[in-house]
C-alpha cells in the first residue's frame, strides 16, 4: 500500500535526507520519497503502520500529518508560526547591525545617499560572507526558489561572487549605477521566485544567509529583497537625474 503524509519543519535537503533515513528503517516501509518543495512524504509499505509509529521515528522538529487533516494543520500552523520567530531572530540582528553601522558611518555628516551605498555595500558583504561559508550547498537551495538558478545551475555557484563584488563597488563608490543596475536586475528575479514560494505556501528553506542559519522562506526574505530594492531603485533615479 502507498500512503501520502504532509510533513512540517523540513528546511532544506540535509532535513529530506534525514527524514527519509528515519522512516525507511520502520519494519514494513519499503520506499520513501520525501519532497522538500510540495512538504510531504509519499511512503510505500508492506503492513498497515500507525501515525503515531512514523511520528515517533522522527526528530521532534518534524510533524507528520495525514494528508487533508484540519486539525493538525491548525496545530502546526501555530507551532509553525512560534518556532519562525525564533529562527529569524538572526537575520532580524544583522539587519539591526546593518543599518547601524551604515548610520554610524554617515551621523557627523548625514547624507542619504551615502547611507543607503554603506548599507547596500555592508549588506552584500555580510550574505556573501555566509552563503560562501558553504559554497557546495547554497547552489540547491538557492534554486529552490530563484528562477534564474533554476534554469542555469551555474548561476547558484557564482553568485556569492557576484554579491561580494557588488559589495566592494559600493562601498568603494565604484561604478554605482553599473551595480544598481545590477542589484536590481539579480534582486528583482530572486524577488519573483520569493513571491511564488510564498503565495504557493511551499515550506522550503531561505538561502539569504547561505546554508550555515537554517532560515525558513517568509514574508521577512520578501520583505529583505524590497528593502534593497527600494533602495537601489531610489538611488538610481536620483543619479541618473
Amino acid at each position: 500500500m502507498k500512503n501520502t503524509y504532509s510533513i512540517t519543519g523540513m528546511t532544506c535537503n540535509g532535513c529530506v535526507a534525514t527524514v527519509t533515513d528515519k522512516l525507511a528503517k520502520i519494519a514494513g516501509v519499503q520506499i520513501v520519497n520525501v519532497s522538500l518543495e510540495r512538504a510531504e512524504a509519499e511512503i510505500s509499505m508492506s503492513k498497515s503502520i500507525s501515525l503515531d509509529a512514523l511520528a515517533s521515528a522522527l526528530p521532534s522538529k518534524y510533524l507528520i500529518t495525514s494528508k487533508g487533516s484540519q486539525s493538525a494543520e491548525v496545530v502546526n500552523d501555530a507551532t509553525k508560526e512560534k518556532t519562525k520567530l525564533q529562527q529569524l531572530k538572526p537575520l532580524l540582528l544583522i539587519f539591526l547591525y546593518l543599518f547601524s553601522a551604515a548610520i554610524l558611518l554617515n551621523y557627523e555628516a548625514w547624507d542619504s545617499q551615502n547611507f543607503m551605498l554603506d548599507f547596500m555595500g555592508l549588506f552584500y558583504i555580510v550574505f556573501s560572507f555566509f552563503k560562501l561559508l558553504d559554497l557546495k550547498g547554497f547552489p540547491e537551495s538557492f534554486k529552490m526558489y530563484d528562477p534564474l538558478a533554476r534554469l542555469i545551475p551555474a548561476y547558484g555557484w557564482v553568485y556569492p561572487f557576484i554579491e561580494l563584488a557588488l559589495g566592494l563597488m559600493f562601498l568603494m563608490r565604484f561604478q554605482i549605477i553599473t551595480a544598481l543596475i545590477v542589484t536590481v536586475v539579480i534582486l528583482g528575479i530572486t524577488t519573483i521566485g520569493v513571491t511564488k514560494t510564498l503565495l504557493d505556501k511551499k515550506s522550503i528553506q531561505c538561502a539569504c544567509l547561505g546554508t550555515a542559519l537554517k532560515l525558513p522562506m517568509t514574508e521577512a526574505t520578501f520583505i529583505e529583497n524590497s528593502i534593497m530594492l527600494v533602495m537601489a531603485i531610489s538611488l538610481l533615479i536620483q543619479l541618473i537625474n
